[in-house]
């Protein structure tokens, strides 16, 4: 069952193109040379494309596209939005943290519970990392909320490059 775009922090999508994918890789290439709003970068079948840094905020989003060929003149895109690496780095960090913190925690309440020692300090410190864990959760649909502009700017950007049609709803 696939999961709601609600419920993922880093929506990915997929396109079939009937064009050959070094054709699609050397129109985002031609328009990285021709317009300044976005940073278009190349790394062999994959294209970043990102805000310039005067742009750019904590949540700003970065848009990931993995072309790969299918047959001669057929393609398959691979498209991921996600936050600046760093930032994304640095909240899996926080997320690995509290999950350890946790895990520690609770291996410790059981101990001393098995001992029939008093444990409410480690029991409420478990608990602490649950609602530390809830609140990274919201944090992070905060920023994916808050840049919904800013992804589909570069949905839209992809759009255009690609030559495909917009499809507009109100």
């Amino acid at each position: 069952m696939p999961l709601s775009n609600d419920i993922v922090l880093r929506p990915r999508f997929k396109l079939e193109i009937p064009r050959n994918n070094e054709a699609i890789l050397k129109d985002f290439e031609k328009a990285k040379s021709e317009q300044s709003e976005y940073i278009v970068t190349r790394v062999d079948d994959h294209v970043f494309i990102k805000f310039p840094k005067e742009k750019q905020h904590f949540w700003s989003p970065q848009l990931h596209l993995e072309i790969n060929k299918v047959e001669e003149n057929s393609s398959t895109l691979h498209g991921l939005f996600g936050p600046n690496p760093t930032v994304w780095t640095l909240f899996m960090f926080l997320h690995f943290i509290v999950a350890g913190l946790f895990i520690g925690f609770a291996i410790w309440t059981y101990t001393n519970w098995a001992l029939k020692q008093s444990f409410a300090v480690q029991i409420s410190i478990t608990f602490l990392m649950v609602l530390l864990w809830i609140a990274l959760y919201f944090a992070g649909s905060i920023g994916k909320a808050s840049s919904t502009k800013d992804m589909r700017m570069l949905n839209d950007f992809m759009n255009k490059v690609l030559g495909i049609e917009q499809i507009t709803t109100n």
